[in-house]
């Protein structure tokens, strides 16, 4: 799925995401993200402190799901909220040497599957989140 200019504008101009993931009982974490748009894999790469240790990491590494939300507050008089929701298949990518902390490179690479499948992007109200 490759996203419009418009979503890949927006996508670069935010810095923090919510992830989705399932736990190992069914229930769903929710946890706040830095992430970046991969525009050369056509994926989103969400890396953090201790990565490889997080229960979001173990999550994707056991069912390959996963969903970003990103979204801000464009107007609020007007009110208009942005957001692209964006499901698909993620990956749980060990970082080079298995290094961990501060170092850690490990990553979360979520493929996103386009519109009309099981998983796909959603965009705000207009279809435009911006």
């Amino acid at each position: 799925m490759t996203f419009t200019g418009a979503e890949s504008a927006y996508l670069a101009s935010q810095r923090l995401g919510r992830l989705a993931t399932i736990g190992p009982d069914g229930s769903p974490q929710v946890k706040p993200v830095g992430f970046r748009y991969n525009p050369g894999l056509g994926t989103i790469d969400v890396a953090g402190f201790n990565m490889a240790a997080s229960q979001k990491f173990r999550n994707v590494r056991r069912n390959g799901q996963a969903a970003l939300v990103v979204d801000d507050i464009a107007s609020a008089d007007p009110w208009r909220v942005r957001f692209l929701e964006i499901r698909g298949t993620a990956d749980a990518i060990a970082a080079p040497g298995g290094s961990a902390g501060l170092s850690d490179e490990a990553l979360i690479r979520i493929h996103p599957t386009p519109p009309g499948s099981s998983a796909s992007a959603t965009k705000s109200p207009r279809g435009n989140p911006t």
